[in-house]
């Protein structure tokens, strides 16, 4: 038996795939950038003095990592309904996908801060450097310029994982292919460019750190040292 496949019927569509990929960058963005805040922040304060703050982000990073992505957007979603919060379902997306990026940035940040000697920042101190411009120029900087390549990575995983939203009806890339398949019945053919459309925003995401790095990290740039 052979396979006929009639992609015409699908592309004629591309209008819906342009608004499904647009919101999938803007959802990607807004939880790289909230969940980066959010995990150095928890990096921060494991490696703090309080002991109470500390257990508390290791429950919160343990808690995230060992749970299924879908099961914690489901957990915000109804979690804030039954509290009476009525937010649109992208707002509850970003908050899920900020809370879920967020545990895995801390453990890459913290990582970032252990590799940092403490003879670099009794260093700083010496030279009459503030607590601010010591965190900055001698902890924060370097330790995000180590694990760059990781962050990068978690983050384009990030943008993949944002398909999981269609659940809650956000009408990212994935939940526009839903209704497409099911309203032209071309199933293959629609994943097919779902795929496709994937691998184009990864690169693109990836392109876009690669030149973000070539800012942040002028002094690698000059060695020709990899991002």
């Amino acid at each position: 038996m052979g396979v006929s496949l009639d992609f015409s019927v699908v592309l004629e569509r591309w209008p819906m795939f342009l608004d499904g990929a647009w919101l999938t960058i803007r959802l990607a963005l807004a939880s790289t950038v909230l969940g980066f805040a959010l995990g150095t922040l928890c990096a921060t304060g494991r490696r703090g003095g309080s002991a109470w703050l500390s257990r508390l982000c290791g429950i919160y990073v343990e808690a995230i990592r060992n749970t299924p992505f879908l099961v914690q957007i489901f957990v915000v979603y109804f979690g804030l309904s039954s509290l009476g919060l009525s937010l649109p379902a992208v707002t509850v997306a970003v908050i899920a996908l900020v809370i879920n990026v967020g545990a895995y940035t801390a453990e890459i940040m913290r990582a970032g801060f252990d590799s940092i000697h403490k003879g670099q920042i009794e260093a700083g101190e010496c030279l009459g450097l503030s607590r601010v411009q010591v965190y900055w120029h001698v902890v924060l900087r370097p330790a995000m310029e180590r694990v760059y390549p990781a962050l990068t990575s978690q983050f384009v995983l990030l943008m993949l994982a944002s398909s999981v939203v269609s659940q809650i009806s956000a009408e990212e890339l994935t939940a526009v292919a839903n209704f497409i398949q099911s309203d032209t019945y071309r199933a293959f053919e629609t994943y097919i460019v779902v795929a496709l459309l994937y691998i184009a925003l990864s690169l693109l995401m990836r392109a876009g750190f690669w030149g973000l790095g070539l800012v942040l990290f002028p002094r690698r740039r000059r060695l020709g040292t990899p991002l």
